[in-house]
């Protein structure tokens, strides 16, 4: 089995650290990681799929992980930003064609990538990666306020609940079948570590304040469903409290086809249910000849 391999590339006036593994001609799956992570979350989860001779790429986004934005560069951080510079990180590799794996807040920015590129796509795989408004769960009730008043006080708010380590636990935790016995230390460590450099937390409160623009680009989204009628396989951790099992079940609305199963995991379902999740996907990119 190939190794993991760490590169850095210069796109779009960014330094995208990625990891990589596969054969280099093999089919590309792209991974999109989610908040607060990084392509570290992918760490146990590549080899599974590179053992079956698929290239799987997985960037850091700016502003996550070990990319590095020059301050010159300015950059405004939107997901629309972050899409235009990972679809400049994908056409920089020369991929022309490759499958979706849509995670959090990798799902706006793999389907903002898909709107622009849709031949590109030959499978949209979605691990807990929302695109309907019924997916929302009840812990988006803070988030809601603050986009409704865009005030500093909300914008306080949304840093003190969320942008903490009780949080992040919470987000790798809940859900957990083990009750989080089972999710190794490093993942929240590693993404507590990164959160605390100067300037992350403010990134992460703007692109908070732009998830608006997110949800108001469900429609948008869901039509391209139907009308490009991409394979999807959603495949969801069902303990889920912020994207919530609904959302899964949505996809059927648009694509009559989207195959939806359920994993008993929570929101990190690769921590614990990798192999099981790995499983299931392969068997999908075989069903769909995703060789």
């Amino acid at each position: 089995m190939a190794s993991h391999q760490f590169a850095k590339i210069s796109v779009d006036g960014v330094s995208i650290f990625y990891r990589h593994m596969g054969p280099a001609d093999g089919p590309v799956v792209l991974l999109l990681h989610g908040f607060p992570s990084s392509s570290h979350q992918f760490r146990n989860f590549m080899p599974l799929l590179a053992a079956k001779n698929y290239r799987v790429v997985a960037p850091d986004y700016p502003g996550f992980g070990f990319t590095e934005v020059p301050p010159a560069r300015k950059y405004i951080y939107t997901f629309n930003n972050l899409a235009t510079t990972i679809a400049a990180f994908v056409n920089a590799l020369g991929i022309k064609k490759f499958a979706l794996f849509i995670f959090d807040f990798g799902a706006p920015i793999g389907l903002h990538i898909a709107l622009r590129r849709p031949q590109a796509i030959s499978a949209i795989i979605s691990q807990n990666g929302n695109a309907y408004v019924e997916g929302l769960g009840e812990t988006w009730g803070p988030m809601k306020k603050y986009w409704a008043t865009d005030s500093a006080e909300d914008r306080e708010t949304i840093k003190g609940r969320i942008l903490n380590p009780e949080r992040t636990y919470w987000q790798y935790k809940s859900g957990s079948p083990t009750n989080g016995t089972g999710v190794p230390p490093e993942s929240y460590t590693l993404d507590l570590a990164l959160m605390e450099r100067e300037g992350v937390k403010e990134i992460m409160l703007d692109l908070f304040r732009d998830y608006k623009s997110n949800v108001e680009m469900y429609p948008v989204f869901q039509e391209y469903f139907r009308v490009n009628k991409p394979k999807i396989y959603a495949i969801w951790g069902k303990h889920d409290k912020s994207f919530i099992p609904p959302g899964a079940e949505a996809f059927k609305k648009d694509t009559r086809d989207a195959q939806v199963e359920f994993v008993d995991a929570g929101h990190f379902a690769l921590e614990e249910k990798g192999v099981e999740v790995a499983e299931r996907i392969i068997s999908f990119l075989d069903r769909i000849g995703w060789k």
